[in-house]
């Protein structure tokens, strides 16, 4: 059940100076918090995420399937969709946009036995190092991303999440 989207408060990271603003359109799912959400998409973008805007949309099933089709030719609900953002201004940078599918992300973690905050982890990470330039398209640019996903969630102590897929 689709609700009307509210707006959650931007948080700025003073630290890394990414700022992100959080949206649900969905009621449905767990989702971390702003602060969460900042600290990991920072952490995937190392010094370049000073100055930068990152936005995050909270969607259900529909709107994410709907959105992978459009844009992926894909015709299912996905965990996270990256659209690349353009300069707004000077001094800031938009990143892009996230659009992320909490039931999705929880429905991976369930039958891939991870715990749920370890994939909502890796999933921004994942989602932003696309934002950052990343792909994996070719067998030698996923093993890079793979590596930078992997090397950036141990240090918040998850385990390589390709090992237990």
């Amino acid at each position: 059940m689709a609700s009307t989207p509210r707006r959650a408060r931007v948080a700025v990271s003073a630290q890394r100076g990414l700022t992100l603003h959080l949206r649900r359109a969905t009621r449905q799912g767990r989702v971390p918090g702003v602060a969460a959400l900042r600290q990991w998409a920072a952490l995937a973008l190392g010094s370049r995420a000073r100055g930068r805007e990152l936005s995050v949309l909270v969607v259900g099933p529909a709107r994410s399937r709907s959105l992978n089709h459009r844009y992926r030719g894909q015709d299912h609900a996905t965990n996270v969709l990256s659209f690349p953002g353009t300069a707004v201004a000077p001094h800031t940078k938009l990143l892009g946009d996230l659009v992320i599918c909490p039931q999705v992300l929880q429905r991976e973690a369930r039958a891939q036995g991870k715990a749920e905050r370890a994939h909502w982890m890796h999933m921004v990470i994942h989602g932003v190092l696309h934002l950052a330039g990343y792909d994996h398209q070719q067998p030698a640019a996923a093993r890079r991303m793979e590596r930078r996903e992997t090397r950036l969630l141990r240090r918040l102590g998850v385990a390589d999440p390709y090992r237990s897929v």
